[in-house]
């Protein structure tokens, strides 16, 4: 036990230094800075590897230079990023691929991601509903993944992102499939309901690429850690309530320790049922528009009539104009680096790690934690 110990203190993360490499047993969630999009890449406890979207749109959007920046392609900087905190002993390589919707901010790096790090499954929304917006982002994508496994994400299921190494070690790790394409679960069995009315009453009011955004919810003992693309939770004036994808997402998905933002805390997102319902201590979220953090967001999330006791907000980035609208509430966001949410083994407690993004060495800016999960 006093080995133990020291070697728990010694791999604990420090200001000025390179991040712990990641151990067996523990969970890494990183959120990666390329100013360009989401991506989102976890090594989970028995050394298994995800990436949640893979976004480039237009020029790198940043305020902190050098780094990322122009003179790489966003797939890159994420390929290189996941390269240099892959698990020891191991060739990169990702198990998983994971894309929440078909926008070029989600999905246009994956082909050069997948270029420089095989990816042995591809799960997305499929096809069938909805024709893609990003019609030339996605045609790319559509056209590596014929090298790749894809799959479409089930609701309801448990069973499409596993544990590939050693799954009989850790049975409290699972990942809940909740929502995609408008089916939603209903937080019973493996039973779920469809939010979109029939097609031929769409009208005028066809559903959008965001509200079909898979949403999974993964939990690893007693942590709980929420990701829902870009569903929206606000209906545009006279929308209709279909709409909101978020208030039955929420309620199938419950409490969770961390959540990232939906669509990057625009207006549109984040509604004040999820934030009540979900209650994270810790929010997450990548920006690159000045659009991202909206002030009624910031407001819902701060809110302590919505739910008690205290939270920490992280971003991967923050626009200047963005600071001008939101003015004083957003001095409470810790902003601009990679954010990572480190779990300890077994999933008691986590803590959360601001990383430097202005260079590759990726030195350790701020440690927040540990927090106890509930």
């Amino acid at each position: 036990m006093r080995l133990l110990a020291l070697l728990v203190v010694v791999a604990a993360p420090e200001v000025g230094k390179p991040l712990p490499a990641w151990t067996p047993g523990g969970l890494d969630i990183h959120h990666i800075n390329t100013g360009k999009g989401n991506a989102t890449f976890f090594v989970l406890p028995d050394g298994t590897t995800l990436l949640i979207d893979a976004g480039s749109t237009g020029e790198s959007k940043r305020n902190t230079p050098p780094l990322p920046d122009a003179s790489r392609p966003a797939g890159e900087w994420i390929a290189r990023y996941i390269t240099a905190m892959f698990p020891a002993g191991r060739k990169p390589g990702l198990d998983y691929g994971y894309l929440t919707h078909f926008h070029g901010d989600h999905m246009a790096a994956f082909p050069d991601v997948g270029a420089r790090i095989p990816i042995k499954k591809m799960i997305d929304r499929g096809d069938a509903l909805l024709p893609p917006v990003d019609a030339a982002d996605y045609k790319v994508y559509r056209e590596w993944t014929k090298k790749v496994k894809v799959e479409s994400l089930k609701p309801g299921r448990r069973d499409q992102i596993v544990l590939v190494h050693e799954p009989r070690k850790y049975p409290t790790f699972v990942v809940q499939n909740i929502s995609a394409n408008g089916e939603i679960w209903t937080g019973r069995g493996t039973e779920t309901a469809s939010r979109f009315p029939p097609r031929d009453a769409w009208g005028g009011d066809k559903p959008s690429e965001n509200m079909c955004s898979l949403v999974i919810r993964l939990s690893y003992g007693k942590f709980d850690y929420y990701s829902g693309g870009d569903i929206p939770g606000g209906m545009p004036a006279g929308g209709p309530e279909w709409q909101d994808i978020e208030t039955p997402v929420a309620r199938a998905v419950g409490a969770v320790e961390a959540a990232l933002l939906d669509h990057h805390g625009f207006w549109d997102g984040t509604n004040a049922f999820w934030v009540s319902t979900l209650r994270p201590r810790v929010l997450i979220s990548h920006f690159w528009s000045p659009s991202h953090l909206s002030p009624t967001v910031m407001q819902r999330i701060n809110s302590n009539r919505l739910y008690t006791g205290p939270r920490d907000i992280f971003s991967t980035n923050m626009m200047d104009s963005t600071k001008a609208v939101g003015g004083p509430m957003l001095d409470k966001v810790h902003s601009q680096g990679h954010v990572v949410i480190r779990v300890v083994p077994g999933g008691d407690r986590y803590e959360v790690i601001m990383l430097d993004d202005s260079a590759e060495s990726r030195a350790v800016k701020s440690v927040h934690g540990p927090f106890d999960t509930n």
